[in-house]
This record gives structure tokens, sequence and C-alpha cells, in this order.
């Protein structure tokens, strides 16, 4: 595992009204000048256990677009007020399209870990002209949907995803002593032999970044995010134009190979890749190579940018703010 030492970006905070409650993103100004002449920005969304503090290891260096870093409604600093009665997927992606107008973006390059890979496969299909390109970090797509739906009968095939999220409706059944009991885990060593699946060497994996990971966990968030996956119409993602990464670990207990077989079907000209010795964070166990593939899709994709430099270093990867 590469661990990477990365100078503190500067980063500015807005926090933004939506229908799905304040969104708080955080804006790191590129080469290319102040948000409104600066072009396409790099726009990361987070996974359903995570917030912007995810992509930390990919954050080094200045960019040479504007990066835009969310905490989607329902997660980190966007958890209080957020109106997950109302979440579904597109309302999701009218949130994120709408901070963007507010900031004067009219395109977009799209990160998305996790879940969010799942929403901007979607932001694509559904403005594809607006959208420069994605690259899915271990999106959840097919196989999470269907365990979605089923959790019960899905636990002897995709136990990691079923299991948890029966975990955590169990756990937003409980209201904010559920939330806080998840927290309360993540400061014990339990949460490390938890959190073990999702990384090809665990051992390898500061306790910090498990720590943080607990603290990111919001149990109603999640459980809300299934069942929006649970019924989607994957049908739509056949509208897709732009050009489209899709990276998985080989490791991967969330994202099977087949995920990323049924996504070339959909859209063929999908760039599939699978990075090995990596489990489902791969912006945590390998984002050199994660930023590699990144810089290749961007200038693939018309927006050419020189590469970023990554400093080692013994320093938890992630998740540390």
């Amino acid at each position: 595992m590469s661990v990477q030492q990365k100078s503190a970006p500067t980063l500015r905070r807005h926090v933004f009204p939506t229908e799905l409650g304040p969104c708080t993103v955080r804006v790191q100004q590129g080469a290319r000048g102040p948000c409104a002449t600066s072009g396409i920005p790099d726009v990361y969304l987070h996974g359903a256990a995570g917030s912007w503090t995810t992509f930390r290891p990919l954050l080094s260096g200045a960019p040479a677009n504007d990066r835009v870093l969310f905490d989607l409604p329902g997660w980190g600093e966007s958890t209080n007020g957020a109106r997950l009665e109302h979440f579904s997927v597109d309302a999701m992606a009218r949130t994120v399209t709408g901070v963007l107008d507010a900031l004067g973006y009219r395109r977009w390059n799209l990160v998305g870990h996790s879940m969010g890979g799942f929403l901007a496969l979607h932001m694509a299909a559904v403005w594809p002209e607006q959208t420069a390109s994605v690259a899915a970090i271990s999106a959840t797509t097919f196989g999470v949907s269907e365990a979605a739906r089923t959790p019960l009968r899905s636990l002897h095939r995709f136990p990691s995803f079923a299991g948890m999220l029966l975990a955590m409706r169990s756990m937003a059944a409980l209201g904010p002593a559920g939330t806080a009991l998840v927290r309360a885990i993540a400061a014990t060593p339990l949460m490390g032999p938890l959190m073990s699946p999702f990384f090809a060497d665990p051992a390898a994996i500061p306790p910090t970044v498990f720590r943080d990971l607990g603290d990111d966990a919001r149990p109603a968030s999640f459980s809300a995010a299934a069942r929006a996956a649970a019924h989607y119409d994957f049908g739509r993602w056949r509208g897709i134009l732009c050009p489209v990464l899709a990276i998985r670990g080989d490791s991967d207990v969330f994202t099977p190979p087949s995920d990323l077989a049924r996504l070339a079907e959909i859209v063929p000209h999908a760039r599939l890749s699978t990075i090995p010795h990596c489990g489902h964070f791969a912006n945590i166990e390998r984002p050199e190579q994660v930023q590699r593939l990144l810089d290749d899709l961007w200038s693939r994709g018309g927006v050419p940018r020189p590469p970023s430099i990554l400093l080692s270093s013994t320093r938890s990867p992630a998740l540390f703010t």
C-alpha cells in the first residue's frame, strides 16, 4: 500500500440550500483561474459510507482545473437538516447540478466513489452535454441494486453489502442513538476487523482510517441510498456520451467483475480497469494508480493537464481533517 503525504490544499467552504437540505461543498481553485473562467471542474462525489475527506489522497499538488468536493445531503457536514424522506437518485443528481450551476460551472468531470460512482453515471446519462467525463471508482451498481431489493436472500451471494445494509437499517431504526453507537464502535479496536473486508491488506491500513470511516457512517442515509438504488433503471445509462472510466480493486467485495462487464454492455465505450492488490477503497489504498488513470482519462477527454505529484510518507493516507 502506498501512503501519501500531501500539503493541505486551500479549500473554500460553501453551503447551499437544496431540495434535500443544506449541501456543503469545498472548492479548490485551479491554475486556470477563478471558477467563472476556469472551464471544466473536477467534481468529487463520495460513497454512502464516506464524505469529501475520502478523496484526500487525490488532492496533492495544485490542480490545473478547479476541484469541487461534495458532502452530499445526509453525509459529512451536510447531515443536519437533510430531508432523507425525499431522497432519490434524481433528487441527489439535481442537488449536485444545482450547486455546480450556483458556483458558475456549466460542464464538469465527475469522479465518484462507490455510491458516488453510481450517481456520476446517472448524471452523465441525464446531462450528457454537460458531463465531460466520468471516473467511477468501485461504483456500487448492478450487484448492490439487486442485494438492496432482497438483502436477506442476498446474504449468501453478496454477504458484505447485504450484511452491512441490514446492520445499517437496524442502527437507523434507533435514530441518533444508532449513529452514536456506530461511532462508539469506530473508536474501539473492533472497527478494524469489521472494516477489513473492504481492503486488500487491512493490516497495512492505519487504525485512524477505520475510525474515520466509522465517524462518516450515517445509518439512515446509507439505508436511504440503498432504497434509491434498489429499483433503478440501468437502461438509462445507454444515453451516456462522454468518456467513462470504471475502476475496481481486484479484492473489491462491493463491485464484482460482473458489474464492470454489464456496464460495458450498456456503455460500450467505457474503459475498464482493475487495480491489483486493492479492495473497495482504491482512492485510499492505491491513490497513485488511481491518479494516473484519472490523468489519462482527462487527457483523452480533451482536457489535458499535467499529472499530479504524490509524495511518499508514513502518514495515514486519508480521512484526516
